[in-house]
């Protein structure tokens, strides 16, 4: 009896109560699920807690089901059948077309929220180029599958001083006319003929001299042409002095200096202020660039600018220097550079005819010249008393004065005007004034072979342009011309302007700490792909003793007007063609964001040999780009001869891009 009682207790244990109750609400469940799924059960009822909120008790409703039969297994295998299920149970609806959103084409270094990315579809581009762009990389695949790019050859020695597109003899010969100087523009090698080789530098070429020495003095054997020297002997501008050519800072109407020169035309017009008000300026006709040097210590960034004719080498001998330059001709085409650009454009003794074509040239220097900006022009016309001079001297003023220009100071051998702030003198001039105001429809920033225009670019409404701050203050603030970019986005063009500065300042800092750029001798800098140029002020607010040359592609929006608004100096280019410089003239070479873009457009490996061409031996380039380009360009830079290493950014090595540095060697 005692056992019987003891393995009844047993049913009570814990264990025994919990499997008991499992099992029964196991049963419970299916008893349930097979009620509901009979056919003939039909009305599910549904709680609501969005009912009225006033009543006591929830409220339920019927379900849309109620009272209807399906055929679960037709409403699985056949979607004809729900078709028609729905038929009879909703109205028709006609079918709507799918509305596809609107694509965006996203511009920039930042997309149209502002987000850093590196995915933008910018710009036309060549199918062809797309499907064989390797079709110009000599490259060969190894046992291991991996492919390697065939070593890059040296060019002659002939070719030391080569600019593929102002050195195209047999297109030159090819010109109808060259009286208005056509031989001096672009006149690049068709896409089968371009550079394929390395441009050797001179024998004996050494390490640049550094800035602020290099302004007065620089290796001859660097440039080695003497015959600027003995051309000019007698004027001061170059001497050679043992190993060096040597740069007393004089010009032909510098008698006393550039340094006097200066404070003469600070003198006539104290307005001008040199490193407040004036900030940017074009000095025509540069000869070797004392202008342009003097002024660097003043707060004044000047764009230095010759053609490539008798004294071809005065741009090299400028940028050797380590003063801004590159080449340019008043021609037939506009200058690549914007409206408004600079506040001071200055021609000493140019030999450019302003007057020549109803004064075509003079109406491109008003077209480049800010609103309240000032034109110096010294001159023999201006000072001589000689029949033909004083003829000059009145064609030049008749001209002025119809492009309503005012002339601010006349002394010496220096003539100073001031271009109008807005467009009121233009459309109060007598009706059929030449040249007439440009169709509202033109776009003065149009550039890229863009023909000269007989016409006076109007001035904007809004007054932008003329309304920007003193320097420094205008590097930092956003201009009024941010507005007017022909740019998609979203979000505010300030904002973005701000985040693209923010962006740059963080890399150029980290650049600085861990990559040690305040020990490199950098000089002539460029950034490839400028966007706002955020870059440039990185480097100047990191107190860099540099300039940057920041190039705005053609296959992007056209920021130009903005980077000069902030003070600083740049062109327009496409980089499927070669630039308008001599090789060996850059210390770095900056480009974010530009192969990933450019390879729908060209081959990338054109593009690297160009950099090679312009970079001088012992300078650096920074890639910073996606990862599907950054194995071909290692290849590439490897091919060239660089020593490169990837390097992951701070985002970490699962980021998108990566950072290709590139250093070139010195000759051996």
């Amino acid at each position: 009896m005692l056992t019987k009682m003891k393995g009844f207790g047993s049913l009570k244990s814990p264990i025994f109560v919990k499997t008991a109750g499992f099992a029964f609400v196991a049963l419970a469940f299916f008893y349930l699920g097979k009620h509901w799924s009979d056919d003939t059960y039909q009305q599910l009822i549904f709680f609501s807690s969005n009912s009225n909120p006033n009543a006591k008790i929830p409220s339920i409703s019927i379900s849309p089901n109620y009272n209807k039969s399906f055929d679960i297994k037709s409403l699985i295998n056949d979607t004809k059948e729900v078709e028609t299920v729905a038929d009879h149970t909703l109205p028709a609806i006609p079918p709507q077309p799918l509305l596809s959103p609107p694509a965006v084409q996203r511009l920039g270094v930042v997309d149209e929220n502002g987000v850093m990315k590196d995915e933008f579809e910018v710009g036309e581009y060549d199918p062809d180029v797309v499907e064989n762009r390797n079709n110009e990389t000599k490259a060969v695949e190894d046992d291991q599958g991996t492919v390697r790019v065939l070593k890059f050859e040296i060019c002659p020695v002939s070719m030391r001083e080569y600019i593929p597109c102002l050195d195209n003899v047999d297109a030159i010969k090819e010109l109808k006319s060259t009286e208005k100087g056509e031989r001096f523009e672009r006149h690049c090698p068709e896409k089968d003929k371009g550079l394929n080789c390395l441009v050797p530098p001179p024998k004996g070429y050494k390490a640049p001299i550094p800035w602020p020495t290099s302004r007065d003095e620089v290796w001859y054997s660097n440039v080695p042409h003497a015959q600027l020297a003995e051309y000019k002997g007698g004027q001061n501008w170059i001497t050679v002095d043992k190993d060096k050519f040597k740069f007393p800072g004089g010009g032909t109407q510098f008698i006393h200096g550039a340094d006097k020169y200066l404070d003469q035309i600070s003198q006539m017009i104290p307005e001008i202020a040199f490193g407040n008000h004036t900030r940017v300026a074009l000095d025509v006709g540069c000869g070797v660039a004392s202008f342009g040097a003097y002024l660097y210590s003043r707060n004044v960034l000047t764009m230095s600018v010759a053609p490539k004719d008798v004294h071809e080498n005065q741009i090299q001998f400028a940028l050797e220097r380590g003063v801004p330059a590159m080449i340019a001709a008043f021609a037939t085409r506009r200058l690549l550079y914007p409206s408004q650009a600079f506040d001071l454009i200055h021609c000493s003794r140019c030999r450019v005819n302003w007057t020549r074509d109803d004064g075509i040239l003079l109406i491109e220097v008003n077209r480049l010249l800010r609103s309240g900006g000032y034109f110096a022009w010294a001159a023999q016309p201006v000072y001589k008393h000689e029949p033909l001079l004083e003829q000059q001297w009145e064609e030049m003023m008749n001209l002025t004065t119809r492009l309503c220009w005012n002339l601010v100071k006349k002394e010496g051998y220096i003539a100073i005007w001031q271009k109008p702030l807005n467009n009121t003198c233009y459309l109060s001039r007598e009706l059929g004034t030449l040249p007439p105001l440009c169709d509202k429809k033109d776009d003065p920033d149009d550039v890229w072979y863009v023909e000269l225009k007989p016409c006076i670019s109007r001035l904007p409404e809004d007054g932008s342009g003329a309304n920007i701050t003193d320097w420094p203050d205008r590097l930092n603030n956003p201009p009024a011309r941010l507005q007017s970019l022909k740019l998609d986005a979203y979000v505010s063009r300030n904002d973005l302007f701000k985040a693209e500065s923010k962006y740059w300042k963080e890399i150029i800092e980290s650049y600085v700490r861990a990559l040690r750029w305040n020990t490199y001798k950098l000089r002539n800098v460029m950034d490839m792909r400028a966007g706002y140029g955020g870059f440039a002020a990185a480097l100047i607010g990191n107190q860099l003793d540099c300039w940057v040359m920041n190039v705005v592609p053609v296959s992007g929006p056209n920021t130009l007007p903005v980077i000069y608004d902030r003070g600083l100096i740049g062109v327009m280019h496409d980089w499927c063609e070669p630039f308008d410089t001599y090789p060996r003239t850059y210390d770095l070479l900056h480009a974010a964001g530009l192969f990933s873009i450019e390879q729908k457009r060209c081959n990338i490996s054109s593009i690297m040999i160009e950099m090679d061409r312009i970079l001088r031996p012992g300078g650096r380039a920074y890639i910073r780009d996606s990862v599907s380009v950054m194995d071909e360009l290692e290849e590439i830079g490897k091919a060239i001869g660089w020593r490169v290493a990837v390097r992951d950014t701070a985002e970490g090595p699962h980021a998108s891009y990566r950072v290709l540095t590139c250093d070139k060697n010195l000759p051996r």
